[in-house]
C-alpha cells in the first residue's frame, strides 16, 4: 500500500517537473529577441527605416508602439558606416497604415530595468507611411551609465567650486554682524 502511494507521488513530481519545463520553454520563446513564435506566421505589413545615434540594448523583435499599443517590430538593425548611425527597419502591421510620415520615433525602456522599445508620437502631415518610408525625427536611447556619469561629474564639479563660496558666505555673515554693534 505505501509502495502504491509512494510511486503516485513520484509520477505526480514527474509530471510537474515536466509541465514547469514546458512553461519554461514557451516563455522563452515568446521573448522579443527570439525569432521563434508560436501561432501565426510572418503577418503581412509595410517596411520603414529611420536611424539613431545610439540604439542601447533594442533588439530585433522589440515592439514598435504608438500611444502604448502595438503597431509593429523591429525587424532589422544595422550599422550604417557613410552616418555612423544605427540603421533601424521596422515592420508596421498592414491595419495600421495611417501614421502621418513627420511622426516621431524614440527608443523609450519598459520600466526600470525592461527591454527597449521604440516609441511613436504621430505627426501632423495628411500622407503617410508606406513601404520604404524613412522617418526622419528620432530621440536616441538613453543610457543609465553616461546619465549617472553626467550626474556624478556634476556633482563633483559642483561641489569643488562651492567649497570658495561657502567662505565667502560666511565672512559676509560675520561682517554683517559685527555691523550692528557699531
Amino acid at each position: 500500500m505505501a509502495m502504491r502511494a509512494n510511486r503516485t507521488l513520484e509520477i505526480g513530481t514527474g509530471l510537474f517537473v515536466l509541465l514547469g519545463f514546458a512553461a519554461l520553454l514557451f516563455l522563452t520563446t515568446q521573448l522579443p529577441a527570439t525569432g521563434l513564435k508560436f501561432g501565426g506566421g510572418e503577418q503581412q505589413g509595410f517596411h520603414v527605416t529611420t536611424e539613431f545615434d545610439n540604439v542601447g540594448d533594442l533588439k530585433v523583435g522589440s515592439p514598435v508602439t504608438m500611444s502604448g499599443v502595438r503597431v509593429g517590430v523591429v525587424t532589422g538593425i544595422r550599422f550604417n558606416a557613410k552616418d555612423f548611425k544605427a540603421e533601424v527597419t521596422m515592420r508596421f502591421d498592414r491595419q495600421f497604415n495611417q501614421i502621418p510620415d513627420d511622426s516621431y520615433a524614440a527608443i523609450q525602456t519598459q520600466g526600470l530595468l525592461g527591454g527597449k522599445y521604440i516609441g511613436l508620437s504621430p505627426g501632423g502631415n495628411d500622407t503617410f507611411l508606406k513601404e520604404g518610408s524613412i522617418i526622419e525625427q528620432t530621440q536616441s536611447a538613453i543610457v543609465l551609465e553616461s546619465l549617472l556619469n553626467k550626474f556624478f561629474a556634476n556633482y563633483a564639479s559642483s561641489k569643488g567650486s562651492s567649497g570658495g563660496d561657502s567662505d565667502s558666505t560666511q565672512n559676509s555673515g560675520n561682517q554683517s554682524k559685527t555691523e550692528p554693534k557699531k
